[in-house]
């Protein structure tokens, strides 16, 4: 392990840098269609309502149906990165998002817009599993955070480019074409993704040793330090036990799997795809009325959320994985919170509204800047070889099915408990996953995967693993 784990923290030059970051870039691209398709049903969501003429029950499942088919495709992602590799599972999801954008566009009723948008949802799920666990086999150590963070970074910018879509459409209501025009950026995608390289660490898993070796000697600075890497992997690769089997014989791949499960679960319950999925109604309730004013807050959303993420790439691989979540959950909970009180008092002058605005953009970027990329991170540094995909796929199913649970309750909470009751429940969850952080969550900055491996498979606990 000497030799691999001390070659981390040398750096990349070169061709190596050049083909590392080309190839996570067309990657992370995987990001921003994931983030198109969040961003984008916000602005058409009012105009839908208004021709179809849907209740907010129903405009809840029209939102929550991607994410339904988002956890059936994370759940088919498992087999499939197994048997097709990444790279041609990466491609499938393409194709998804091409024709669910193109169906969405073209919905004649309700049923079939939650149809097409369960297919979307798989194109989804594929991806948000599938590109994470790309980029972590692929990146060296020493870059691995910030490129797992390019992706989220690439789904915040695609919420942003959505946002300003559709007020761009808004003035005609044209809601086909705010869905329709995601079809371009996932073709574009598809092309890209045929130039991929296979992940050295599936190649080896398929005993395809020669082409293994063939990609890390393009995106390693060094031959000593890919042979120390294919030397780390087939030790790693003497565990028979795949999958399930390993869930049930192996304590410590039960733990590691709880915890991706418990981070995809604390991630959802931020609220953040509550701001995502219904910005213009909380602009409504923050006291701005016009349609037009309610997208263009979006847009400032959409803006803070992409900057924000930008301090998560920069801090991530220097500051680390634990300090900036408990950081994050702790300006997301006095976002929340405020913006709560606000609301209870009520939202009467403009000041009061610039307040409640403020407050709401200083949760998005509590979330961009941690939990939004961390989260991702960790769930694909934390399973060992043999169990990556199952546990990425249960954490990736685990994060939609949470996040269908949000997206279809966001509304019936509102108008149960009350609109700051609402943000208040928000608030106590984010004060309360400081203290998950604390007690569960690992620090794996720039430590190699096999050297986590090897942490939990001897038993240290889990906050422990990363040293």
């Amino acid at each position: 392990m000497g030799t691999y784990a001390s070659s981390t923290h040398t750096g990349l030059h070169g061709s190596a840098r050049t083909r590392v970051f080309m190839t996570c870039a067309m990657a992370a691209l995987a990001g921003l269609l994931f983030g198109l398709d969040i961003g984008v049903i916000a602005g058409a969501l009012p105009f839908i309502a208004k021709d179809f003429q849907v209740s907010d029950h129903l405009q809840e499942w029209i939102v929550s149906s991607m994410m339904v088919g988002a956890a059936v495709g994370a759940l088919a992602a498992g087999g499939l990165s197994f048997w097709l590799g990444r790279k041609y599972s990466l491609l499938l999801g393409a194709a998804l998002f091409i024709v669910g954008s193109l169906l969405c566009a073209s919905a004649p009723n309700p049923a079939f817009l939650i149809g097409a948008r369960l297919v979307l949802g798989v194109a989804v799920g594929i991806a948000t599993f599938t590109a994470p666990l790309y980029l972590s086999e692929i990146a060296p150590g020493q870059v691995r955070g910030a490129m797992v963070s390019a992706y989220q970074l690439m789904v915040t910018v695609g919420i942003l480019v959505a946002f300003l879509s559709d007020t761009a459409f808004a003035s005609s209501g044209a809601w086909r074409w705010m869905l329709g025009v995601v079809a371009i950026p996932a073709g574009i995608f598809l092309l890209g993704v045929l130039a991929l390289p296979n992940s050295p660490r599936w190649l080896m898993m398929k005993n395809r040793n020669d082409e293994a070796r063939k990609v890390l000697n393009s995106v390693r600075p060094e031959t000593a330090v890919v042979e120390q890497e294919m030397k780390d992997i087939a030790r790693q690769l003497q565990v028979k036990e795949q999958g399930f089997s390993l869930l049930r014989k192996n304590r410590d791949f039960r733990r590691s799997l709880a915890l991706g499960i418990g981070l995809q679960v604390v991630q959802q319950l931020t609220g953040i795809n509550v701001v995502m999925y219904y910005a213009p109604r909380i602009f409504g309730l923050a006291g701005y009325s016009g349609h037009q004013a309610q997208l263009w807050g979006t847009v400032i959303v959409g803006v803070v959320n992409v900057v924000a993420t930008f301090i998560a790439i920069g801090l991530v691989d220097r500051w680390g994985r634990r300090p900036i979540l408990l950081t994050g959950f702790g300006v997301m909970t006095v976002g929340m919170g405020a913006l709560g009180w606000l609301l209870h008092l009520g939202v009467s002058t403009h000041a009061e509204q610039l307040f409640a605005v403020a407050m709401l953009l200083i949760f998005i970027a509590g979330f961009a800047m941690s939990a939004g990329p961390m989260i991702w991170i960790l769930c694909s540094e934390i399973q060992p070889i043999k169990g990556r995909d199952f546990g990425i796929a249960a954490s990736t199913f685990t994060n939609w099915v949470a996040n269908t649970v949000v997206g279809a309750t966001f509304l019936t909470l509102l108008n149960s408990l009350g609109h700051a009751q609402t943000f208040w429940l928000y608030a106590v969850l984010n004060a309360a996953f400081i203290a998950f952080t604390f007690f569960f969550v690992p620090e794996t900055r720039g430590v190699p995967l096999e050297k986590i491996e090897e942490n939990l498979l001897a038993g240290k606990p889990l906050r422990e693993i990363g040293r």
